[in-house]
């Protein structure tokens, strides 16, 4: 089965960190502006989706949970979640005092791996 999430070596070791702080994590990714355009780490919970929020995977062990209509737009492309210095806009995310921020790196999927897709869960 192909992945649709997966992290770069950088974002994992922040991940890490963020896990061994503040416990089971999820990650959410909304379509909105400001902090909306790039994925928000939350402690386990503390984030509440919206019905027919659908999780494409996990990173780390943790769920990876995108706007549903973000979904239906980015369906056919695999998100590799990165980590940059910077502060994000409104600093909601859990690794903003570690003066960091998440960032979401798209391709687009080929036609074989979109055959062999791993399931997503929808929020219901």
């Amino acid at each position: 089965m192909v992945k649709r999430v997966d992290a770069t070596e950088e974002a994992r070791e922040i991940i890490r960190q963020l896990h061994k702080t503040h416990g089971d994590l999820m990650f959410y990714q909304a379509g909105g502006c400001c902090e909306g355009t790039q994925p928000q780490c939350f402690e386990k919970g503390g984030f509440y989706l919206r019905m027919g929020d659908v999780c494409i995977g996990t990173v780390e062990g943790f769920e990876f949970w995108v706007d549903r209509d973000l979904f239906q737009y980015w369906k056919n492309a695999h998100f590799t979640m990165d980590v940059l210095d910077g502060v994000p806009t409104g600093g909601f995310s859990l690794e903003t005092p570690l003066g960091k921020t998440f960032k979401i790196h798209y391709r687009i999927f080929t036609p074989e791996e979109i055959e062999n897709l791993e399931p997503v869960k929808l929020e219901e």
